[in-house]
């Protein structure tokens, strides 16, 4: 499992940037499809008809995107390579009515958005993202990237045992942000979006709002071998497929047709039409098959010959936890992307899975690692199961080992970025 690659930092100085520049699933969105659209891949829209052509192309919906490649002489029945992530991140995000106050400080009132890490969000600068939808059902993306909002911990003075007794916060009252004194108005919150965007406050009818930190990624060690950064889980995969598809988009030959599936709310059970679970990939892929003169015959051949790796974040092995580990599997960073097992289905892998993986990883010359939970640990989750059961596609999960997941500000191997986005383009490739 040595590696036969050098580390490429300017992938990871470009994901680095990709970070910074998407702080909400619809930011993702967009800066995947200006990407695609260098690479000379073409949106088509899913309300019109489809035609045969080969080449890029992607779908997007919300804070989703798809996108394939179809390479000269693919048939009908050709199966397809896909790529899985998400484009979401826990987070605060903004409630219906957001304008409130306390105690004479303004206020803005906020949902928790899936497995929160709560006290990572205290003391931190936090600004706005997310998009406006217009009285003509058209949107704007906003992004507030300046130091806007905060959300306060209690001074040590007013709560003694909170070294000794660790910090208990309660969702609804202690997370709420503070961005100002002074009396509040109903409204105040959209009219200050609407001035940021450059339209009317009353042409604003529905926003998808959310808070991130203003804190830029940044290389952390003494030799700057390590990345700290937000959103990590899971765009950090999201910007190694894409690598990947526009990579294998170049090559000679394809025996599959490359996809990127990059779905949003998987951080909450992916129940959406923009979620794994909804129809939103099997549309695509079957669309494809008929586009190019297929039948059902040529989809469940073109289906049963497809792979999934699903590629998500795993846990680096934690220096000052280790025992919540399993003992004999300890990712470390910069050690190669992870396998992700699980018995129970919490992850997709099986035996033939891995095989793809290794095989995947020896033809690019990447190094890999294996990932399994501690018995006594509950298991998370991911796309995987979801999309080997929903559209009957043989899946493996992947990702890279990350300390601090959920956290507004996570931490990986600075190589790790690279060699991931290696073995992606080997699968892909096939």
């Amino acid at each position: 499992m040595s590696s036969a690659h050098r580390f490429d930092r300017g992938h990871t100085d470009d994901l680095m940037s990709f970070l910074a520049a998407s702080p909400s699933p619809y930011h993702v969105v967009a800066n995947t499809a200006e990407r695609l659209e260098k690479a000379g891949f073409r949106e088509v829209m899913e309300t019109d008809a489809w035609d045969g052509r080969t080449g890029g192309m992607y779908v997007r919906r919300g804070g989703a995107v798809i996108a394939w490649y179809v390479p000269d002489g693919a048939t009908p029945a050709t199966p397809f390579r896909v790529v899985g992530a998400h484009t979401d991140s826990p987070n605060l995000r903004i409630k219906p009515l957001p304008d409130t106050s306390s105690h004479g400080w303004r206020q803005v009132a906020v949902e928790l958005y899936g497995g929160t890490l709560l006290n990572t969000w205290l003391d931190r600068d936090l600004g706005l993202s997310g998009r406006i939808t217009l009285s003509d059902g058209s949107h704007r993306l906003v992004n507030v990237d300046r130091p806007l909002m905060r959300v306060p911990q209690l001074a040590i003075h007013l709560d003694r045992g909170v070294n000794q007794d660790g910090l208990k916060l309660d969702k609804q009252r202690h997370m709420t942000p503070i961005w100002g004194v002074g009396e509040v108005g109903q409204g105040d919150l959209i009219r200050f979006v609407a001035e940021e965007t450059g339209v009317a406050a009353d042409e604003i009818r529905g926003w998808d709002l959310m808070l991130h930190s203003v804190e830029a990624p940044a290389y952390l060690g003494r030799d700057r071998e390590l990345l700290a950064g937000p959103r990590m889980d899971n765009l950090l995969s999201v910007h190694a497929g894409i690598a990947a598809l526009v990579a294998a988009s170049s090559s000679a030959s394809l025996p599959y047709i490359p996809v990127l599936a990059a779905f949003d709310h998987e951080e909450n059970g992916s129940q959406s039409d923009t979620g794994a679970e909804g129809p939103l990939l099997g549309n695509v892929l079957e669309r494809s098959v008929l586009s190019r003169g297929g039948t059902f015959e040529d989809r469940a051949r073109a289906f049963a010959g497809t792979i999934c790796l699903s590629s998500d974040t795993g846990h680096a092995v934690h220096p000052n936890y280790a025992e919540r580990h399993e003992p004999g599997h300890h990712p470390m960073p910069n050690g190669g992307p992870i396998l992700k097992v699980n018995v129970n289905q919490r992850y997709a892998t099986d035996g033939a899975g891995r095989a793809v993986f290794a095989g995947a990883c020896e033809r690019a010359g990447v190094p890999w690692q294996h990932f399994v939970s501690n018995n006594s640990v509950a298991c998370g989750t991911t796309i995987g199961p979801i999309t080997a059961a929903r559209h009957g596609i043989a899946t493996v999960d992947i990702g890279v080992a990350i300390l601090s997941m959920h956290s507004a500000r996570e931490l990986c191997g600075a190589e790790d970025p690279h060699l991931l986005a290696a073995a992606l383009t080997a699968f892909l490739e096939g």
